[in-house]
Formats: C-alpha cells, structure tokens, sequence
C-alpha cells in the first residue's frame, strides 16, 4: 500500500511500464513513475559522485596570490584552520556538513547498490537504506560551495584567487550527486532487496 502525498488516500501499488505513471485515484497526483534501469543509473552517478568527492578533499580547494605571497588550502586545512583560530563550532559544522555526512551518504549508497546490481542482498540493507533516509538532509555540500564563491568574490579585490581543482570537483559532485538522489528509488530498492538471494 502506498499513501499520496498529498491527500493521504491509500492505494494499491501495481508495477509500472518504463516511463508509465501511477496517479492518485482520488486526487490525481503523481504517485510514482515507472523508470527503466534506475538503480544502474543511479549506482553509474554514485560511483562518478565518490570518484569527484576524493578529488576535493585531495586538492587544494582555493589559492590565493597576495603581495607576492602564494597560499593553498585544502577542505582538511580549512577545518583545521578554524579549529585552531577558536572557531571550533564552526569547524565542526563545516566537517561534518561537507566530510562527514557526503562520505557516509556515498558509502550507503555503495553498500546498497553494489550488492543488488550483482542481484544479491546487502547485508544489513533494512537498516542501511533507514539510515541514508534519515542522513541524507544534513549534507549541505551546495551551502558550503556558495559560501566559498561568495568569500572569493569578496577576496577578488585585495588578491588573485584561483578556483582549485576542489572547488571544481565540488560544483561537479553537486550536479552528479543531484542527479543520483533524483534517480535513486527507496520503493525499487525495498523491493529489489525483498526479491535478491540472500549471500551466502
């Protein structure tokens, strides 16, 4: 049983054609649509997402060429950075928000599609999907890069700032990330999860 979204009315779910929609029988919303190979898709995007996410937390995130003096810092040296100027609840917030949060959405992700792309059951995946539902609000990847350009843009007139190849990697995880979560099916997982073999 499945209840809209917006009137609440319970109804039966059948399966869907690719590209086919199921509508509310009292209200007519859309209740979920029928889409053809989404968790490949989405385990395609997930797997672009990491490959992006160890690119920014690897590289240099900005550099800035001031007075003749050149400086870089990664997203680590960032939070270390505010950690060490008395600022630890912001570095905290920072950490976890963009670091913490992304790399155990990424990794949920991985340990749930891996396994039922090879048609096989993820260990522990009840509690798995649970946890990456109720994870997946606290990453705020997209504030962090808005804050950044927004302090680039106020540094542009006392130095040369250049983008690093994290920031760069963080506006592609943003887009690639987006496009996962858009295509990623609770529903088709549970149910992919209920028909998969047990590993032995």
């Amino acid at each position: 049983m499945k209840a809209c979204h917006d009137c609440d009315a319970l109804q039966q779910e059948v399966a869907l054609e690719p590209g086919g929609a199921a509508r509310c029988w009292r209200c007519d919303a859309v209740l979920y649509r029928g889409r053809h190979h989404a968790m490949d898709r989405t385990l395609a995007l997930t797997l672009a997402a990491a490959a992006l996410f160890v690119l920014a937390l690897s590289f240099p995130l900005v550099e800035l060429d001031m007075q003749g003096q050149h400086h870089s810092t990664t997203l680590w040296g960032a939070v270390v950075t505010l950690w060490r100027q008395d600022a630890g609840l912001v570095a905290t917030l920072v950490a976890v928000t963009t670091v913490l949060v992304p790399t155990l959405e990424l990794g949920a992700m991985l340990w749930l599609l891996l396994p039922l792309a090879l048609r096989e059951r993820p260990v522990g995946g009840v509690w798995v999907l649970r946890a990456l539902l109720l994870v997946r609000p606290w990453g705020m990847v997209e504030v962090f890069v808005l804050g950044v350009l927004v302090a680039l843009v106020k540094l542009a007139h006392i130095a040369s700032v250049i983008p690093g190849i994290s920031l760069w990697s963080f506006g592609g995880l943003i887009c690639v990330f987006a496009a996962a979560a858009a295509n990623f099916d609770a529903q088709q997982a549970w149910d992919q999860m209920d028909a998969a073999e047990t590993p032995a």
